[in-house]
């Protein structure tokens, strides 16, 4: 009896001792959405809860995969301790699977009895990571949004991005949570995308994380908008000009009709530039049409100047020939004064004097009266009608005649010397008529004649 009693003790040791010794831990894990980076050097991170329900021991976390994991070495845990543990695990740089990957963990006491666990994390591209978009532009912004987003469920300290596109370029650093999205507004230039037509334009981005570079793109949308402004100038009275400019401050090619509109006189002074496009005649208007495409960011000119100075010259011409043909039928006698060069045997300085008489109507009791510069002398040689009376102190000439017939013509020349050399411009007074028409005396002169005496050269001047 015991014997088989001291039989039946051994086997429940040799079988309850392995039972009572083997390793009896509680794993619960805490966190969810693990990502491990391909590219970067920073584990995927499981939170776990971890209870021992066995004796006191030390713990070693591995792995038969090849990865690195942390915490390194042992960690104790008593008999009913309760620990939360960050189990990291470290990209293989061979590992190139992506999308959701389940492995197997071990967990192993000092005596060598262990358990196995599994844990199940998600698998990126660092360039699948992040987003990259923006919000719509139209011609009239003045700022624009931009975002970058977290896509992991991981956590970046130091971000450096740079973002280009066809309106602006920007760069910034900043850090980015899981799964969060950083907003950026960027204020827009109007000169860089004035030109630019309305449709879908590439922004990219260069991202920068723990020394690797990615690219990125997405779209920005241009949204389409026709805008047309006008700006006009009128300035000038007797040169007036006209500017009209036109500009595509829009984002489409935007057709434009500019008219202008001259009476039949005003058209004949007026210039355009560029040259119209149409002219059409409408009554006594001229209507001028100019029909252009402007492209974004497109400047039309057109300039119109009327110059009223060559028609305000033509009618003060016309004006003056007026007023002298009327001052012209008033003179009852025309006089013209004409002086030439005389050669003289002694060399002396010598002029003939001519005056031209015409009567235009009937007229009596005519006196002609001239006068002599000084310096000179009267030569007693006469042509034509000699004179009534010669005064040498007063240098007076005259002639007498009792009438003059319509369109009679005297003519009464006399010649003057001096015996001193003259140089330089000599200059004649005017002649003078007085005489008698229907009772009334009436006066009328000539005009001034001139004679410009140089060394070796004799000019006449009338």
């Amino acid at each position: 009896m015991k014997k088989r009693t001291f039989s039946l003790l051994l086997i429940f040791a040799v079988f309850l001792l392995p039972l009572t010794q083997a390793i009896n831990l509680d794993v619960e894990k805490q966190s969810s959405n693990e990502v491990m980076i391909l590219g970067i050097n920073d584990p995927a991170i499981f939170s776990l809860k971890i209870k021992n329900l066995g004796e006191g021991n030390n713990f070693q976390f591995y792995n038969l995969l090849g990865f690195s994991m942390a915490p390194k070495g042992t960690v104790y845990f008593n008999q009913g301790d309760e620990k939360n543990i960050e189990l990291m695990i470290f990209p293989r740089e061979d590992f190139n699977f992506k999308g959701l990957y389940t492995f197997k963990y071990f967990i192993r006491g000092e005596d060598g009895d262990e358990i196995s666990k599994k844990l199940t994390l998600n698998v990126m591209n660092l360039e699948d990571v992040f987003e990259i978009g923006s919000g719509e532009i139209n011609p009239e912004s003045n700022s624009l949004e931009i975002y970058i987003e977290n896509n992991a469920d991981f956590n970046f300290d130091l971000v450096d991005a740079k973002f280009k596109s066809a309106f602006f370029e920007f760069e910034e650093t900043f850090s980015l949570n899981p799964k969060e999205r950083k907003n950026f507004e960027i204020i827009l230039e109007k000169e860089d995308f004035e030109k630019l037509v309305a449709g879908f334009y590439t922004l990219s981005s260069e991202v920068n994380v723990d020394g690797k570079k990615i690219d990125l793109e997405n779209v920005i949308k241009f949204v389409e908008k026709g805008i047309l402004t006008t700006s006009k100038k009128d300035y000038g009275l007797l040169i007036n000009t006209q500017l009209i400019e036109k500009k595509n401050d829009g984002n489409t090619i935007t057709g434009t009709e500019t008219i202008i509109k001259k009476n039949i006189i005003s058209r004949l002074f007026t210039n355009f530039s560029p040259e119209p496009d149409i002219v059409e005649r409408e009554g006594f208007n001229v209507n001028y049409t100019w029909v252009n495409e402007l492209s974004p960011g497109e400047i039309l000119k057109i300039t119109v100047k009327t110059n009223w100075l060559f028609p305000l010259f033509v009618i003060l011409f016309l004006v003056l020939a007026v007023v002298l043909a009327k001052q012209y039928s008033r003179t009852d006698i025309e006089m013209r004064k004409k002086v030439s060069f005389v050669r003289t045997k002694g060399g002396e300085f010598a002029l003939k004097v001519t005056i031209f008489i015409k009567a235009k109507k009937y007229v009596e009791r005519v006196n002609i009266m001239d006068r002599l510069p000084n310096l000179v002398k009267i030569h007693e040689k006469f042509g034509g009608e000699k004179p009534k009376r010669i005064n040498e102190k007063t240098k007076r000439i005259e002639w007498d005649f009792e009438k003059l017939e319509i369109g009679e013509t005297r003519i009464l020349s006399y010649i003057i010397y001096s015996k001193i050399g003259i140089l330089g411009k000599f200059a004649l007074p005017t002649a003078t008529a007085i005489y008698e028409k229907e009772g009334k005396i009436h006066e009328t002169e000539s005009n001034k004649a001139f004679f410009i005496a140089e060394q070796g050269k004799k000019k006449e001047d009338e």
